[in-house]
């Protein structure tokens, strides 16, 4: 399975505005590395949690279709857009919506078949089958309040620590806070 973004966040889960207020930060001549730090926190978190935070488009590409239903990689899925079998060459072929049931609300979401039967033979041997799919809480009011706050202590981490490594202590990749405030909605692969 490889998964590619397709369009990103139009907006990140916290504002400029929110992460200055939470640095304490009168002066704007940080606001690049500030800007800079929310995208890469919230990047990091959602890799954490396998969650997408604000609604941002997916394409997934499977080699084959798996033996029950399609389990979706992230949460939550606000829709699939389409799942098509790829050509090698030219335009594939969009299965009609009717083929398939998703199941969005499930965790995870996933993809069964819409009645008995089997998935149709992909065109290609690898990465033959395309699943387009969105993403998301919604905007950045619809994101969790704990992610939100785990995002400005992660910011507020990073622009207090810059160095990569702690030499003076036990380096941590996430704070503990963050880890703690993340729990509760980590995916876990099985």
């Amino acid at each position: 399975m490889t998964l590619i973004l397709t369009a990103g966040p139009a907006e990140e889960p916290v504002t400029l505005g929110e992460a200055r207020a939470f640095l304490r930060l009168d002066d704007t001549s940080e606001d690049g590395l500030v800007t800079a730090l929310i995208t890469a926190a919230r990047a990091t978190l959602e890799a954490e949690t396998r969650r997408a935070f604000v609604t941002q488009g997916w394409r997934m590409l499977l080699d084959r279709f798996p033996e029950g239903a399609i389990v979706m990689p992230l949460a939550p899925v606000n829709g699939i857009a389409a799942i098509t079998l790829l050509a090698r060459e030219g335009a594939g072929e969009t299965l009609d919506a009717g083929l398939y049931d998703p199941e969005l609300g499930a965790e995870p979401p996933r993809i069964h078949l819409a009645a008995a039967g089997a998935w149709p033979k992909p065109k290609k041997r690898a990465a033959g089958i395309a699943v387009d799919f969105t993403a998301g809480y919604g905007g950045p009011a619809a994101v969790p309040q704990a992610l939100r706050q785990a995002v400005l202590l992660l910011v507020a981490h990073w622009f207090e620590t810059r160095l990569p490594v702690a030499f003076d202590a036990t380096a941590s990749e996430i704070p503990f806070t963050v880890a703690a405030l993340i729990a509760p909605y980590r995916r876990f692969r099985l």
